[in-house]
């Protein structure tokens, strides 16, 4: 069962996939948490106060105020806060050695592939102010070959490390927004099951839901919007 928390968990979230991943995880293990909205089309992240939690500018990011040694940490990253979270509570993130490996290889093959992947599908396909043809086709066409990995591993198992786990909180954000990725759902039967599997979860819901309505506050066309986003180098 989850550790009952001395007080809230910071959230510092914006409703993207990345986001979710975490407001499912915290819905998911029970944890109170308290949402710090980062704008990220009108620069947020570039705050020095959340530079300071998550120093490479992107969320999302938490403060556990009952940390190690009940003291405060601040974690970013997605993967690294679902391991943290998984490990807090003792849910969805096993502590035997072999039934962990299973889930870290698929959570991280999530960060290393179907994220970023999916992450450039999602720009070049709609953001981009230009379609480059061969971006567009490499993208989408990596996303293919990814959504095949992850049909095949489904096959033979209802969840991606057997038991419903982190891996599949981190998977799942990107892959339920398949078609704008400029996939055919039907060509991947066992990923449809798990979508919906997943989906129907009562708190992947509330995680999913949390904010919504924030994913419409900027215009990602706007040129002053893309600027914040897109155009950022070393400072």
């Amino acid at each position: 069962m989850a550790a009952a928390p001395a007080s809230s968990i910071d959230l510092y979230y914006w409703p993207t996939p990345n986001g979710w991943k975490i407001s499912i995880m915290l819905e998911e293990c029970g944890l109170a948490y308290r949402v710090v909205p980062v704008n990220i089309g009108t620069g947020d992240q570039f705050k020095p106060d959340f530079l300071a939690i998550s120093p490479n500018a992107k969320m999302p990011a938490i403060v556990d105020p009952d940390g190690p040694g009940g003291q405060p940490i601040p974690v970013f990253e997605s993967g690294a806060i679902l391991q943290y979270l998984g490990r807090k509570t003792g849910m969805f993130y096993p502590g035997e050695e072999r039934a962990r490996v299973e889930v870290e290889q698929w959570l991280f093959w999530q960060m290393a592939g179907l994220g970023p992947m999916a992450g450039q599908t999602h720009h070049f396909r709609i953001y981009a102010p230009e379609k480059i043809p061969y971006a567009v086709d490499r993208y989408t066409n990596e996303t293919n070959r990814l959504y095949g990995v992850l049909d095949k591993r489904l096959s033979d198992r209802e969840y991606l490390a057997g038991a419903y786990s982190i891996a599949d909180m981190s998977a799942y954000p990107w892959a339920k927004l398949w078609e704008r990725q400029g996939q055919d759902i039907a060509q991947f039967p066992n990923m449809k099951r798990w979508i919906d599997a997943v989906g129907a979860r009562p708190a992947v819901k509330r995680g999913v839901a949390v904010n919504a309505a924030d994913r419409g506050k900027y215009d990602m066309r706007d040129p002053a919007v893309r600027a914040v986003l897109f155009g950022q180098r070393a400072r």
